[in-house]
């Protein structure tokens, strides 16, 4: 133990920890402006919570004081939409249901027409026997999305691609579909 008296070895710390705190000052100082903008950052985002939380409570608090809208006005429902079909399509012929060459019931599906009147789906063919659901190449292929069949197409051979376009023409002819397996072929064609 030393024989010193308590204030001057307490005066003795003090100048050992500003020797110290100067030693660090270049360290510190470098570190004081991200420091700085840091703890406003904080200060920021706590006050936005606080305003946010307030908000909440006075939306709980006022939700049981306003009328509840029975339909907002930016619902739309299946009821709200009109009657008439987009063009391309009409609705299904009853007649048409009895003539030669359907081989199912389609019910009040509407179908796209393309100039004729093919269904989509159940087509008898001279054979008598109905017409594939499914192209062969990609079972599950009538009910894809653009983007499904998009990521499917590389894993196919010119001639599967080939059958889905056939297919495609035959039977649901859309636009879309036609372009993408008509520009595989021509990519397919281009690599061989």
């Amino acid at each position: 133990m030393s024989s010193l008296p308590f204030p001057v070895r307490v005066a003795a710390g003090l100048v050992v920890a500003a020797v110290e705190e100067a030693r660090d000052l270049p360290r510190t100082v470098a570190g004081l402006p991200i420091t700085a903008v840091s703890r406003v950052l904080q200060l920021g985002m706590r006050a936005q919570q606080v305003v946010t939380e307030l908000a909440i409570k006075g939306d709980t608090a006022l939700d049981g004081m306003r009328p509840v809208e029975e339909a907002p006005s930016w619902a739309r429902f299946d009821d709200d939409l009109p009657e008439a079909l987009p063009s391309g399509y009409d609705a299904y012929d009853a007649d048409a249901h009895d003539a030669p060459g359907y081989a199912a019931d389609l019910g009040d599906t509407p179908r796209r027409t393309n100039g004729h009147h093919a269904p989509a789906l159940g087509i008898v063919g001279e054979a008598g026997a109905t017409a594939s659901v499914t192209p062969d190449a990609l079972p599950g292929y009538e009910t894809m999305t653009i983007a499904q069949l998009r990521g499917k197409l590389r894993a196919l051979s010119i001639e599967q691609v080939t059958e889905l376009l056939e297919w495609e023409q035959a039977h649901a002819d859309r636009p879309p579909f036609v372009t993408m397996l008509t520009n595989r072929i021509a990519t397919l064609s281009q690599q061989g």
